[in-house]
């Protein structure tokens, strides 16, 4: 859905409450079955935000909560990025822009469905157009790798990440830099990759630090 003719970057929150009352995946599907429980829609940002987590869908806790991250993935999101609570929960800062904004379900094993291609689809493309001030977006997993990245998304997740330097030093605006999930089920991951955590997350946070460190020198406008 491409934002309206008299759209504005600054309405934001507008668009966000119209979000929060989607019901696309429950009472018009696209793809595959309908939602079988309540939608709840969770976004987090504002036309302020330098950084962006372009995360997967929210999981159970969050569902139940309505906070994005509300379980021990965020804890681990968090420290990746040095950020505490209050930091990681400022909107005027931090968007957080999941490829499915509702709980998905889950499948016969207990895990998480994939998103659902239809919030993607109609939601994407005017949210991140509200979103002007953006010079960092984070993908996190592959659903956000394939969508952001296009054709550059190439041979899984593990390879994509570990082009990280070049994804990110890329002539773009604004910069993407992949990441996995920071699922603890993910731990195998960690313990077979661990330049993840030696090469690319020290620069990860010194570029959260950086930019969010000049939010706190500039006046308000």
């Amino acid at each position: 859905m491409p934002p309206p003719d008299d759209f504005h970057a600054d309405d934001f929150h507008a668009l966000a409450r119209k979000l929060e009352a989607c019901r696309i995946c429950r009472d018009a599907p696209r793809h595959g079955p309908a939602l079988p429980h309540e939608p709840r829609p969770i976004l987090q940002g504002s036309p302020t935000a330098r950084l962006c987590i372009a995360s997967q869908a929210p999981g159970t806790r969050a569902h139940a909560s309505g906070i994005p991250f509300s379980d021990r993935s965020g804890a681990r999101l968090r420290e990746w990025l040095g950020l505490d609570p209050q930091a990681f929960y400022d909107p005027a800062q931090v968007a957080i822009v999941p490829m499915g904004a509702c709980f998905p379900g889950q499948d016969a094993k207990g895990g998480d469905l994939p998103p659902r291609r239809e919030c993607a689809e109609t939601w994407r493309a005017p949210i991140f157009a509200a979103l002007p001030n953006l010079e960092l977006v984070l993908l996190i997993g592959q659903y956000a790798q394939a969508w952001h990245l296009g054709e550059n998304f190439r041979d899984g997740l593990t390879q994509t990440v570990r082009r990280w330097r070049e994804i990110l030093s890329a002539p773009q605006h604004p910069r993407i830099l992949p990441l996995p999930h920071p699922s603890w089920r993910n731990n195998g991951w960690l313990r077979k990759n661990p330049w993840f955590e030696a090469e690319l997350l020290p620069v990860l946070r010194d570029e959260v630090r950086s930019m969010l460190a000049r939010d706190e020198k500039e006046p308000a406008a």
